[in-house]
């Protein structure tokens, strides 16, 4: 009998003592687990709530729905607001172009303005020609008439022709003043004294007169006036006609009249405040389809509904908590092992997770994934303060995140808070990721967002 006993004692103890020394255990451990809260993105009054307590959902599975008609009537709303600024669009293109036709008007009425001063000075100095002319000839007659009266009394030439000769005179005279008084005018019209400054001939004007002459100045005005509401403002208002001309072909490399006014058109402010109103228009109508969306509300994980708290006819305000979805597939095991049992345990260990739930002990695998960076006391609301001087050594437990492998919820599944009872295997060598460490690698970078994401 006390040999069968021995012989017992040897098959039940030996495997439990050599199972001792190449594992780590606890008893200080449950299973862990994500939980998603439900809670709306837009406010409303609750039509129907399709699922209950303890109801297991998939992603997308409709859970509650908000009365839609309200935000039907915004969307039909915004939708109008779209359409009048995509009308308002086509008119302020519509009056850019009219804009920018007047402006070239204006353009050419400039350019004409310049025309007729230069015209006004070639007709002064084509009227000092005239009158040059008329003195030369005013000369000629006065030396015939002289010559006539000398002659008069020798009966050499005629009374007749005499008189002949004093009209021409007369009339040579005539023409000089009417040529000398047609100068005046053409001075006087273009803003110059009448009589020339000493030394200077009738004919001589400033040189810059085509440039600050009233008319052209007028015409320049009404241009700047005209191209201003297109965005097309000069450097300075000092500048001259040809300057503002010049500055204005300066916008295009080849000086295209053509691809100008269609840059101007582009970039007009008119043109580009319409735009952004329809932009915006746009994206209140976006904005307003999405509110209509959101007012289906849907799971977002796989899992089990829990904590239902809304019944319809409840309104609800936004990120109001209105249930929570228990992950069946995403949970884990935390292990709070004592600090004088994590020297052997590293991440990538193979764990043996024995659980009473299933009628006798039943085992799951699991794997380290992760040690907390500290301690259950540390981590707590109200952390200990050792700093008095009265401290003790206490045993301090570290949680050890263990990964749950080849788990299979829909034949065994794992509840969030079960008791279990890991075992790390201490004679297999670590495998995995990180594995053989205490802490992992860190997480690679994202990439940068794209160039189209990053703008304003």
């Amino acid at each position: 009998m006390g040999a069968l006993l021995a012989i017992a004692v040897l098959v039940v103890g030996v495997p439990r003592i050599f199972r001792a020394l190449n594992t780590v255990s606890t008893d200080d451990a449950y299973v862990n687990g994500y939980v998603t809260f439900v809670a709306p993105r837009v406010a409303g009054q609750v039509a129907r709530v399709l699922v209950d307590d303890n109801n297991r959902v998939k992603k997308g599975d409709v859970l509650v729905e908000l009365d839609p008609e309200p935000f039907q009537v915004q969307v039909a709303i915004k939708q109008a607001a779209l359409d009048a600024a995509q009308a308002d669009l086509v008119v302020a293109e519509a009056n850019v172009r009219a804009a920018v036709a007047q402006a070239r008007s204006h353009r050419f009425k400039l350019a004409r303005a310049i025309e007729d001063v230069d015209n006004q000075i070639a007709l002064i100095r084509a009227r000092v020609a005239t009158w040059e002319q008329s003195k030369a000839t005013m000369a000629l007659a006065q030396a015939e008439f002289d010559r006539a009266a000398r002659l008069l009394s020798t009966k050499v030439v005629s009374a007749e022709e005499f008189d002949q000769r004093r009209e021409a005179l007369d009339v040579a005279k005539a023409q000089v003043t009417q040529a000398f008084e047609n100068i005046l005018q053409a001075r006087v019209a273009l803003g110059l004294p009448a009589e020339a400054p000493q030394g200077a001939s009738l004919g001589d004007v400033p040189p810059d007169l085509d440039q600050t002459f009233s008319s052209v100045r007028e015409a320049l005005a009404a241009l700047i006036q005209s191209a201003a509401p297109l965005g097309v403002v000069p450097s300075s208002y000092d500048l001259t006609p040809k300057q503002t001309l010049a500055e204005f072909y300066k916008r295009d490399p080849g000086g295209k009249v053509d691809r100008i006014y269609a840059e101007i058109i582009k970039n007009a402010p008119a043109l580009q405040q319409a735009k952004a109103n329809l932009l915006r228009a746009q994206r209140d109508l976006d904005q307003a389809k999405l509110d209509l969306r959101y007012t289906t509300i849907v799971a977002e994980i796989d899992g089990v509904i829990t904590r239902r708290n809304v019944n319809p006819g409840n309104n609800v305000q936004v990120g109001q908590s209105l249930m929570a979805i228990r992950s069946l597939r995403d949970i884990w095991v935390d292990a709070n092992f004592k600090e004088t049992q994590l020297r052997n345990l590293r991440i990538g260990q193979r764990v043996d997770l024995e659980v009473d739930m299933y009628g006798g002990k039943r085992t799951f695998e699991g794997r380290i994934s992760g040690f907390t960076f500290g301690t259950g006391s540390t981590l707590a609301l109200l952390p200990a303060q050792n700093a008095t001087g009265n401290f003790v050594k206490v045993v301090q437990r570290l949680p050890v995140r263990i990964d749950v492998t080849n788990y299979d919820p829909d034949k065994l599944p794992l509840f969030v808070g079960l008791s279990v009872s890991p075992s790390v295997d201490l004679k297999t060598p670590p495998t995995g990721s990180n594995a053989g460490k205490f802490l992992q690698e860190p997480a690679p970078e994202s990439p940068s967002p794209s160039p189209a994401l990053s703008k304003p």
